[in-house]
């Protein structure tokens, strides 16, 4: 089995990268087969361009710029993504990753204008993730990221399984919290997957 882990956070030292260290070490532990995606190392470039938007339904053309990226989707069983919440959205770098490469053909179908999920031989979806403020004050502004993944990113896979797991008030987080977020992460990532 194969997971694809999609990391998106520009520090080593940062605590995402912990949370990211976490979750491919306990996949690893667990006899799967990891594709460790670190987008800021791996250089990705998260701007879709005026080609690539004015080609965005030309299937198959349309995966040709980030081909590789799509090859990894598709062989996966399994996708975490492992993300900072930073001014109520995904990092630069992820939000590029979801407009470039979930592409029409890719993460969705178009049947009759309508979509349809084309993910759906991935099986186990996560998220791991940390929010500088409180959970009511994401709620308060809508908290995209949680709705967008358990709704949207869910909805084009359909899998059998589906965590999000997030750490509120990461700027006030001691580090027994952080340590028991980790040990939650390991956890799940172990009943998930």
């Amino acid at each position: 089995m194969k997971a694809m882990v999609v990391f998106a956070h520009p520090c080593p030292e940062s605590f995402g990268a912990a949370l990211h260290t976490k979750v491919v070490e306990t996949l690893s532990d667990r006899g799967w087969d990891v594709d460790d995606c670190d987008l800021n190392a791996e250089g990705f470039q998260p701007v879709l361009t005026e080609e690539e938007r004015r080609n965005y339904h030309e299937e198959p053309g349309n995966i040709e710029p980030v081909r590789n990226y799509v090859e990894r989707l598709r062989a996966a069983d399994a996708l975490v993504f492992s993300f900072p919440v930073w001014n109520f959205g995904y990092p630069a770098i992820l939000k590029g990753f979801f407009d470039r490469v979930f592409l029409p053909g890719v993460s969705f179908k178009l049947v009759d204008g309508k979509v349809r999920p084309n993910l759906t031989h991935i099986k186990k979806l996560a998220a791991v993730t940390t929010y500088g403020g409180n959970r009511m004050r994401a709620m308060i502004c809508g908290d995209p990221p949680r709705k967008h993944f358990t709704r949207s990113v869910r909805y084009v896979m359909q899998p059998e399984t589906m965590r999000y797991l997030a750490l509120y008030d990461m700027n006030l987080a001691t580090d027994e919290k952080r340590g028991a977020f980790l040990d939650k992460v390991e956890r799940d990532m172990r009943a998930l997957l």
